[in-house]
């Protein structure tokens, strides 16, 4: 990997260059995340959002959990019952991924309830494993006879990932090794079972997730273990177990497992397990150096990014199969785009962001947050949608829960660590991923170093960064520049700075940094007017609205006129207004617009075209849509001249 470095002098004796982020003989980064533990959220979006997931979303999911009998079903597996299940073979994992998400919320902010009423549930999970290591309610109570059988369907590998992930984000908030201990037994039973070794077992997860779980899990305790089995479950995929039966309608192509895992080179198949797959490649990489994984990464990314990704980040058109089906197909309608896959989306997307060291990445990381993933959940926390349409004729609500529980845990246990997307580091450096309000407290080798960060983003492209390291210190700071902003301006401690040039889309700057040195970042937002790639055939003679981050839409109840009926004109100038008492508060924006003067009542199959009439035109972020009462929304308007 080639660096170059081109610098120049500026005032105050700054030196902003590009650097060198890749380790030497390997495509993988030196930069590594930081933890969401480290960094104190303090802005108005967030803080917002973080506090009603804590104290409505994740106790409603509890409850519901609880109501729903998915606690329950791991208490008949602690009392040896045979029968008595309820729900689908995973639902342990979305008891899992709440006690994540509460774990989390822990770390940021104590709870002693919340604390106690996670070692309660914990504890009926370490009373539910077996003597073996073996847990997982579903076959423990309905089918003892099949464990580890049906590896396509049943999930249990997939079940298990989430328990390795929600034990050690409960050990990393409490330091309690309850649940840790019974991920550590469970994931050894699993070593036991597969791998290449003699008595040892051929196979791996049809919903891949264990693999990057694993990774986290070897991060925790330390055993190389985990990192080769993580690697015999991805070296190994492309065999084709998941086809052999030819009467099944779901072919090896949905489990991403028609082709050895190296000759990818489209994202197909369900989207969810798909973007868990390559996170988890991605995981792999930073450990075990492949070409061949690494080049693949690459193809299948350009192929997703630039073929098959919604304009919010969402991902998988097909509610069908819940993924993916050609290149270019992006319907509005029935656009599927899982609330869990927008999340995988974003978690791919950090994750090639830091491998690649390029901002195109966490571009696409942002956008999946703000857009497709928040959406997920309402703004009281109350109400959660699986799937997440980009237009409605007025029949979509959120729900207030789903049988097949995955969406309202995942989009929880996200808002809850949203911290740890903002910022990668090691030694010498530190650089911001995504701009939000926060206090970061993180050691740069034998030196602690502070942030405060102030923002009003993503309403206002205004960042000023307050550095507090404990002693002088000689560093990079390193800044993403959005795809959206075309002009950034940049001060150090009040002095103007040449933005000149860009390392991978990032501002570096390297200086002796000393306490209270301040920089300010400016990224003027402006409503730019998106259009598709020719080939969406759903959105010719359509555009879409976008201000910083966020992806706008429109919905009818803000209109003067049928949302069927308006035509955005091509020259419009959109204005934006702040709206603090609108859907928590939010900027919308304006323009002129036209709405057909047509009569629904009429006669005539075909008339003369309508010029339309004059009207005003509202849109809001495609987050808050069907916060109120039901009505049609659109993301992509017709345009006229």
């Amino acid at each position: 990997m080639k660096s170059y470095i081109k610098s120049f002098i500026i005032i105050a004796a700054v030196l902003i260059i590009p650097i060198s982020t890749f380790a030497a003989g390997d495509n993988t980064m030196t930069l590594k995340p930081v933890s969401y533990s480290k960094v104190e959220i303090t802005d108005k979006f967030w803080k917002k959002r973080m506090e009603t997931n804590r104290t409505v979303t994740i106790p409603l999911m509890l409850d519901l959990l609880d109501s729903t009998k998915s606690i329950q079903n791991i208490e008949l597996a602690g009392k040896h019952a045979r029968e008595g299940f309820i729900g689908p073979p995973w639902t342990d994992s979305d008891v899992y991924k709440a006690i994540e998400a509460a774990s989390y919320s822990l770390s940021t902010t104590p709870d002693p309830e919340l604390d106690a009423r996670l070692d309660e549930i914990i504890e009926k999970i370490a009373k539910a494993q077996q003597p073996d290591g073996y847990i997982n309610s579903y076959f423990q109570v309905v089918e003892p006879e099949n464990k580890f059988v049906d590896l396509a369907l049943k999930h249990e590998l997939y079940t298990a990932g989430h328990l390795f992930e929600a034990a050690v984000a409960h050990y990393e908030a409490t330091n309690k090794r309850t649940l840790l201990d019974v991920a550590v037994k469970m994931a050894d039973h699993i070593d036991s079972i597969f791998g290449d070794s003699d008595g040892k077992s051929m196979g791996y997860p049809g919903h891949p997730e264990i693999e990057l779980a694993l990774i986290k899990l070897w991060r925790a305790t330390g055993e190389k273990r985990y990192i080769d089995l993580a690697w015999f479950f991805l070296d190994n995929r492309g065999k084709g177990i998941f086809n052999v039966d030819p009467s099944l309608p779901l072919k090896s192509d949905y489990f991403q497992d028609d082709m050895p895992i190296r000759d990818h080179s489209e994202i197909k198949g369900h989207a969810v397990r798909a973007l868990y797959l390559f996170s988890g490649v991605a995981d792999v990489l930073v450990h075990k150096p492949d070409a061949g994984l690494d080049s693949m990464l690459d193809r299948v990314w350009s192929n997703a990014a630039g073929k098959r990704m919604y304009i919010t980040g969402g991902m998988g058109p097909g509610g069908g199969i819940e993924g993916f089906t050609t290149d270019y197909d992006l319907p509005n309608l029935s656009a599927y785009q899982e609330t869990c896959a927008s999340i995988a989306m974003a978690m791919w997307s950090q994750r090639m962001g830091l491998l690649r060291g390029k901002s195109e990445y966490f571009d696409v990381m942002e956008r999946a947050l703000y857009n497709g993933s928040l959406d997920g959940v309402s703004l009281d926390g109350k109400k959660f949608f699986y799937a997440n349409p980009l237009a409605s004729i007025g029949n979509v609500e959120r729900s207030d829960w789903f049988g097949c529980a995955c969406c309202p845990p995942n989009i929880s246990r996200t808002i809850a660590s949203i911290g740890g997307y903002i910022y990668a580091a090691d030694d010498d450096t530190i650089q911001m991923n995504m701009y939000i309000g926060n206090k970061l407290d993180v050691q740069l080798g034998d030196n602690r170093v502070q942030l405060k960060v102030k923002t009003n983003y993503p309403w206002d492209g205004k960042v000023s960064i307050e550095l507090r390291p404990e002693n002088a210190k000689v560093f990079e700071l390193r800044l993403r520049i959005p795809e959206w902003c075309k002009k950034p301006s940049l001060t150090v401690n009040g002095k103007k700075q040449k933005v000149s040039s860009l390392d991978k889309g990032f501002i570096s700057i390297k200086r002796e940094w000393c306490y209270g040195n301040e920089v300010i970042l400016n990224m003027p937002m402006k409503v730019q007017m998106m259009e598709s790639h020719p080939k969406v055939v759903e959105n010719k003679g359509r555009i879409a609205i976008q201000r910083g981050p966020l992806v706008y839409c429109f919905e009818e109840i803000d209109q003067k006129s049928l949302l069927r009926d308006i035509y955005i004109p091509e020259d419009t100038e959109f204005k934006t207004k702040w709206e603090p008492d609108l859907l928590g508060g939010i900027v919308v924006i304006k323009g002129e617009a036209r709405a057909a003067e047509q009569d629904a009542n009429a006669e005539k199959l075909y008339r003369e075209a309508d010029k339309g009439k004059k009207t005003t035109v509202t849109a809001i972020p495609y987050y808050s849509w069907s916060n109120r009462k039901p009505t049609p929304m659109e993301v992509w308007m017709p345009v006229c001249k």
